[in-house]
């Protein structure tokens, strides 16, 4: 049960102060005071104690019983009906002869305010490569430098600088098939550093028996450049970009992200950038390894790479 903030009494001490007026037989004021009430807290508790037993002790809701000016019910289901229309606040308000405001709140209550909210639920659209290299997701994230403890570990944003440290970059790319991951922090996401994790983590790859057919990556300049144009023909992998405005299109790159920063980049304390990029290299080694995958039925990506390809390479780079 889920106490209010102020409440100074918790159900136990409410019926032990009941018990003290009414078993023990203490005056009302003493019983109070012991227990650090006033007078009429306390003849709160014993009324209902008296009235409804240990279920009288509980919090109860400060909703009141009525509301003097609530629309009614079947108005508000004429509001949610004309919204489901696609009408706007201002229009149902007119409609209906009720105040915008009104209309805004029965909307907002409903969920119902934004548009997208209007449309049905997209289904899932999961996808697995069957093969390992088929596809590989690369996408980048920015991070803040370190250069002293900052409120993730204080506990207080007092003190802290205004101005900013600068930032890095860590890119990641990661296989369709295998959810086996590679990432680099670096400093910028400029066309010649995509370039270059794009030579290395191919390499990184091919020694773990994968060869890369196809990259998806999002809309950034860098790959949108023809220097990446270039290296990617050098390197005779295809390359697909993402639907605008649609991450999800490159959703296990996005996860991978989100993982990767809660248990790296933010999962621990750093005293400087320095110290958490070294930490990366052990991170990625348990992901890779050690870590099972739901999307893999428990497995982990090494695993799951030694299953498809039918042997251990991959055990040889632990």
């Amino acid at each position: 049960m889920k106490l209010h903030a102020n409440a100074r009494l918790t159900p136990a001490a409410r019926l032990l102060l009941c018990r003290r007026v009414l078993e023990e037989r203490r005056p009302l004021q003493e019983a109070a005071a012991a227990a650090g009430v006033s007078g009429r807290t306390a003849r709160k508790w014993l009324a209902r104690y008296r009235a409804e037993g240990e279920r009288g002790l509980a919090d109860r809701s400060s909703r009141p019983h009525t509301i003097a000016r609530r629309t009614a019910p079947e108005r508000e289901r004429a509001v949610l009906a004309l919204r489901r229309t696609r009408m706007t606040a201002a229009e149902i308000a007119a409609c209906l002869d009720l105040a915008p405001r009104t209309v805004s709140r029965i909307v907002a209550r409903a969920g119902l305010g934004r548009l997208r909210a209007l449309e049905p639920a997209e289904p899932a659209n999961r996808f697995e490569t069957p093969r390992p290299g088929q596809l590989v997701h690369i996408d980048v994230k920015k991070l803040a430098r370190i250069d002293r403890a900052g409120h993730r570990v204080t506990g207080s944003r007092r003190g802290q600088r205004k101005g900013r440290v600068g930032w890095e970059r860590v890119h990641v790319a990661v296989d369709g098939a295998t959810r086996l991951a590679y990432a680099e922090l670096l400093p910028d996401e400029r066309a010649e550093t995509a370039c270059a994790f794009l030579e290395r983590a191919l390499r990184w790859f091919a020694a773990r028996g994968i060869r890369v057919e196809r990259i998806l990556t999002d809309n950034g300049a860098a790959y949108r450049s023809r220097r990446h144009r270039a290296a990617c023909g050098q390197l005779g992998v295809r390359h697909s970009r993402t639907r605008a405005y649609r991450p999800r299109t490159n959703g296990k790159a996005e996860r991978f992200i989100k993982t990767l920063t809660e248990g790296w980049a933010y999962g621990q304390v750093y005293g400087s950038s320095a110290e958490r990029a070294l930490a990366l290299p052990s991170w990625l080694r348990t992901y890779n390894h050690y870590r099972p995958h739901s999307a893999l039925d428990r497995q982990t990506p090494a695993a799951r790479l030694a299953r498809l390809l039918g042997n251990n390479v991959v055990a040889a780079h632990n």
